[in-house]
């Protein structure tokens, strides 16, 4: 194992161990629910919008290391973004995960996670948060935060359940 492997596992383990954000937040505009049923990760994602900011961000769940650490890191990371740049970011880790591409572009601390893109079965445990907040993003709020009168419809995504 190289030293920056070692690192890179080391990160995912504290973020497993400590998750950050790994909380129900009391004032979510929106909340989403995403599963793998492949594994049993299953993770809920609480988001406060401010306009089209994501003020706060937090998570609840069960599963494994890859998908805690991954959850716990990209809270932290969207708090603040706007929508726009965190589908980007969703897009980017997306394509690392896959493969697809390289961690250009993307905080340090995901470079963590470019070693899943070799082991298919742990694919999806690492983007699982990622697709929960696309999902979020798309049926949650409207832009000025609050809730979108359509994300309660039939034609929201399942385990979509806005606040």
């Amino acid at each position: 194992m190289t030293e920056s492997s070692a690192l890179y596992q080391e990160v995912i383990l504290d973020h497993n161990r400590r998750p950050r954000n790994f909380s129900v937040l009391p004032n979510a505009t929106v909340e989403e629910r995403g599963i793998n049923p492949l594994c049993g990760d299953e993770l809920t994602l609480y988001l406060r919008m401010d306009g089209d900011r994501i003020a706060d961000a937090s998570f609840q769940g069960t599963g494994c290391a890859i998908s805690r650490a991954s959850a716990s890191m990209m809270t932290t990371l969207v708090k603040g973004k706007t929508r726009a740049e965190a589908e980007a970011m969703f897009e980017r880790f997306r394509g690392l995960a896959t493969g697809q591409a390289g961690v250009d572009d993307l905080p340090s601390s995901l470079h963590a996670f470019a070693g899943v893109a070799r082991l298919p079965q742990r694919v999806k445990c690492a983007v699982l948060a990622w697709h929960t907040l696309h999902a979020a993003l798309e049926n949650g709020a409207s832009d000025d935060g609050s809730m979108d009168e359509e994300s309660g419809s039939d034609a929201q995504e399942p385990g979509s359940r806005p606040r």
